[in-house]
């Protein structure tokens, strides 16, 4: 070999062994500015990432130096986005402006428009609470030509069960108030008038035991009553105790309770005095002439029937709810 030749090779295989040595050196992420204490991890050590922080990027930090704390601040906290809606704004046509052509404008008007009295009652015989009995007592007084008496009579199926369902409610309501035992004379007239129309339209017998009791409560809270009187007397006439509920109607008459004659002569005709019964109708009818209902029960004696209120149902309203 010549010694040109000899030189070219010698020449080659010192480039070859620089060229090894620079791709077997490892990777220094540190440059020269990075301060002597950070030491570098090793190539070869893969559990170990290098993380380069940006506001020295001359600094390699190795996750193994940061404690959990400083990983966790790191991380970039979540942005929180609120929905916030944006205005309403009115889009399409204005009817009640009238812009839709040959299309009648909608109206609405309001009528019929009723007020009820507001009624405060004395909750019990100290007087210092008050029960609001507006509404219960707009219904007894609706209903009660339909359902004071037996047997009671509606216009129609529906009105009967929405009166059923609607005592059953008030009945619930009141009876707390009534079964306390310093009760009002004007909660346990109520309740005795809520569970009297209860047993006409025959919601149970629990209905007759409760009228009974709070009647007579009453009574003997207030025995001069009128009211009270007769419709205990009712009551017990109607419910096949004629002689019992007698007592109670006489006395109601010396009170002034015209109602309570109309009950005696029911009583007359269920123990078949009917002409005691057609009797004490005429004398009532010739004290009250413009009193059509009492001409109404004449006709029906006179005809032969047996229950003076088996009158045509005058039409109510009641409403399934309160």
């Amino acid at each position: 070999m010549s010694h040109s030749a000899s030189h070219r090779f010698a020449t080659l295989t010192a480039l070859a062994a620089a060229c090894s040595f620079m791709f077997a050196a490892p990777a220094i992420a540190a440059t020269p500015q990075a301060p002597s204490n950070l030491t570098v991890p090793s190539a070869t050590d893969s559990s170990q990432r290098v993380v380069r922080r940006t506001t020295q990027p001359s600094a390699t930090v190795s996750t193994a130096q940061l404690t959990p704390q400083q990983v966790t601040a790191a991380i970039p906290e979540p942005t929180v986005r609120t929905y916030q809606p944006s205005p309403i704004t009115a889009t399409g046509v204005d009817i009640g402006r009238g812009q839709l052509t040959n299309i009648p404008t909608p109206q609405a008007r309001v009528s019929d428009v009723s007020f009820i009295k507001t009624i405060l009652i004395d909750q019990d015989t100290r007087g210092n609470d008050k029960l609001d009995v507006s509404l219960l007592d707009d219904f007894i007084a609706e209903v009660s030509p339909n359902a004071r008496h037996y047997p009671p009579n509606f216009p129609n199926r529906t009105q009967r069960y929405n009166a059923r369902e609607k005592i059953k409610v008030l009945a619930e309501w009141i009876e707390p108030y009534a079964k306390a035992p310093n009760a009002s004379y004007d909660v346990l007239l109520r309740a005795a008038k809520l569970n009297g129309m209860g047993r006409n339209l025959d919601l149970g017998s629990e209905y007759t035991v409760r009228g009974g009791a709070y009647i007579d409560r009453a009574i003997k809270s207030k025995t001069d009553s009128g009211e009270a009187n007769f419709l205990y007397g009712m009551m017990l006439a109607e419910g096949g105790g004629f002689k019992e509920g007698q007592k109670y109607l006489d006395r109601a008459v010396t009170l002034g309770y015209t109602e309570a004659e109309q009950s005696l002569a029911q009583s007359d005709l269920l123990s078949d005095r009917r002409s005691e019964a057609l009797d004490r109708l005429r004398r009532l009818q010739r004290q009250d002439p413009s009193n059509s209902i009492l001409s109404q029960q004449i006709k029906l004696v006179e005809d032969g029937k047996f229950y003076i209120w088996d009158l045509p149902a005058p039409n109510v309203s009641v409403k399934p709810n309160m």
